[in-house]
């Protein structure tokens, strides 16, 4: 069980890592050193956002799918790891 709560934990800190890199990205481009890192960031986290994207759309261009995302990890985590 320790190793699925700390799987949870890992991928809220890449979710959490794609919601700040969206946001930089606007203003700053990641030097290509980064590239590689950032590609695994998404690759990670796409599938499970596009999921939830087909059900609950962009609101005035605000992606509200990782909000979904992170209330159904922790619920998970709650039952799971206490």
């Amino acid at each position: 069980m320790e190793i699925l709560c700390l799987a949870i934990y890992v991928y809220w800190v890449v979710l959490f890592a794609r919601i700040l890199l969206s946001w930089l990205t606007m203003v700053w481009s990641p030097p290509p050193a980064l590239d590689p890192v950032v590609r695994v960031i998404y690759d990670l986290t796409e599938p499970v956002m596009s999921l939830f994207r087909r059900y609950i759309p962009p609101i005035g261009g605000f992606d509200l799918s990782p909000i979904f995302i992170f209330i159904i990890l922790q619920l998970i985590s709650s039952a799971i790891c206490g």
